[in-house]
């Protein structure tokens, strides 16, 4: 598409052009000729609110020239709803522009409201977020899109076994496990009065998933033990357990045994223990775990395990 003051289609518009202060603009974008021209004729039929299949056709255009126009995907929305156009189609459009542009906000954004439209989620629609993913398995965008997805859709059964799948292929994998989180605590909560991060908001997940978590963790823990995800994921858990960390000691020490300095397998295993210790009111083994930490197993963090030895109270911390 181009030439729209040249086209008998659009000869009853009249271009509204980009004002930048003239005669003499500040700092002027340098926009191509191509652009300002759609961008003219954008602004003049916004103004007469016009929504018709020739100005689907403008936003498609200018999309296609900057993906990252908000104000153009709201009112291609608008218009796709009123004109009550076939909203599959829509996403098979989408689809090319999302794999082109996967980190655009704005894409993601319109998918959803797209879809919000949509009384099923349609069959393609996680295998084309799977390809999305083997391109960047940590886009955040995509994840909070597919997040909505789940709770619009109801998914959350049919969910686990893909983010184990995702867990099997990379254990490293932390947006997996924020998802698998997401999955397991989330699903009893009202979005709109609960964060998923409230403690209380999760009181329907039952003793034996807390436990069956627990299990799962230890084990992807034991085949990386100096992968931070699951240690994380372990603590957030035994936190809505509300037994502290200490159970875990022993699994811990597996990790990490302070009588032998020179086989720690993981620092978060030192982590977790210093705070096991400091639990137990053990401050010198703690203060230990955390000089370790800052002097052959994470020292590029020094300051910060020196930091947490002096909440210890246990006095000076050396140099």
């Amino acid at each position: 598409m181009g030439g729209y003051s040249d086209s008998e289609d659009w000869k009853d518009i009249v271009p509204i052009p980009q004002d930048d202060g003239s005669p003499n603009p500040l700092a002027a974008i340098a926009y191509t000729e191509e652009y300002s021209e759609a961008m003219s004729y954008l602004r003049a039929v916004m103004g007469i609110d016009e929504k018709s299949d020739r100005v689907l056709g403008l936003t498609e255009h200018i999309i296609q020239m900057n993906p990252a126009h908000y104000t153009v995907w709201l009112y291609r929305a608008d218009i796709l709803i009123e004109l009550k156009k076939d909203l599959l189609q829509e996403l098979e459009w989408l689809n090319t522009i999302s794999l082109k542009n996967s980190k655009n906000f704005q894409i993601w954004h319109h998918r959803q409201v797209v879809m919000s439209h949509i009384p099923n989620i349609p069959s393609n629609e996680r295998p084309f977020l799977a390809r999305v993913f083997a391109k960047d398995a940590k886009n955040y965008h995509v994840w909070s899109y597919r997040q909505w997805l789940v709770r619009h859709f109801s998914l959350w059964d049919s969910e686990l076994p893909y983010v184990e799948s995702l867990l099997q292929s990379d254990v490293r994998n932390n947006s997996a496990w924020n998802h698998r989180w997401f999955i397991i605590f989330a699903r009893h909560t009202d979005p709109e009065k609960h964060s998923i991060r409230n403690n209380n908001a999760d009181s329907e997940v039952s003793p034996e998933t807390i436990e069956k978590e627990i299990e799962y963790t230890k084990a992807a823990i034991s085949t990386a033990p100096q992968n931070q995800s699951p240690w994380n994921y372990l603590r957030g858990i035994l936190r809505k357990q509300r037994k502290g960390l200490v159970p875990m000691k022993a699994f811990a020490e597996q990790f990490a045994d302070l009588e032998k300095e020179d086989e720690v397998r993981s620092s978060h295993a030192l982590d977790f223990l210093a705070d096991v210790y400091a639990e137990e009111q053990n401050k010198e083994q703690s203060a230990k775990a955390l000089e370790l930490l800052a002097r052959r197993y994470d020292p590029i963090r020094k300051n910060y395990w020196d930091y947490r030895r002096s909440l210890l109270g246990l006095g000076q911390v050396g140099a």
